[in-house]
């Protein structure tokens, strides 16, 4: 009898044992999958959601003066900007966490719209040079930079920030599905991107 006892009692143990084990192993696997699972969503940083194309005149001028400032000699031309900007959302500046024992991701905070990038392309007309103020490569560098922040500042009355911010559902559904391909599940209940969004998500 004894022995069928220390039988039994010796497989309950082991049978313990092993499911101790195996829950450290899980807990390990799910803190793993945790930080992986957000180095993932924030790996895929930059996400564009609108395209907007500009074509704005940009009139360029510098005066340089010489002698005492009694002589002065002036370059100028008329810039043609033809340019696209793309407005998006910068997923590394998102505040979330991930619980390994519900497996939930928790997205706490949601980056507003921002211009991502712009490509210009710079046609110049009218173009004069001053008698000891000429063109320089470096001159056509600084205007081409000149005419991307000419463009970055027209970006904010074009309404770009705001179909963006409409967009933002697209955003939150790309961490979603990425969240769910390690069986995650993504909680937005506290998320602030607009009402309407949140309501969408919500339906």
């Amino acid at each position: 009898m004894d022995i069928i006892f220390s039988i039994i009692f010796g497989v309950i143990a082991a049978l313990g044992v092993n499911t101790y084990i195996k829950h450290i192993q899980s807990k390990k696997l799910a803190q793993s999958q945790s930080v992986i699972l957000l180095d993932k969503i924030k790996k895929v940083c930059k996400f564009i959601t609108v395209e907007g194309d500009f074509a704005e005149i940009y009139h360029y001028e510098d005066v340089k003066e010489r002698f005492l400032k009694l002589v002065s000699s002036r370059k100028k031309a008329l810039v043609v900007i033809d340019a696209k900007a793309y407005v998006g959302f910068d997923l590394s500046k998102i505040d979330m966490d991930a619980n390994p024992e519900t497996k939930k991701v928790t997205l706490k905070h949601f980056p507003k719209p921002e211009v991502l990038s712009i490509e210009t392309n710079l046609k110049y007309y009218d173009k004069k040079d001053g008698i000891f103020n000429k063109f320089q490569a470096n001159d056509l560098t600084a205007l081409h930079n000149e005419a991307k922040l000419h463009i970055r500042d027209k970006v904010p009355e074009s309404g770009l920030f705001q179909i963006a911010k409409k967009e933002a559902l697209e955003s939150v559904l790309l961490i979603e599905g990425i969240v769910q391909t390690i069986g995650w599940k993504l909680d937005y209940s506290a998320l602030e991107v607009g009402s309407e969004v949140v309501k969408e998500l919500k339906n």
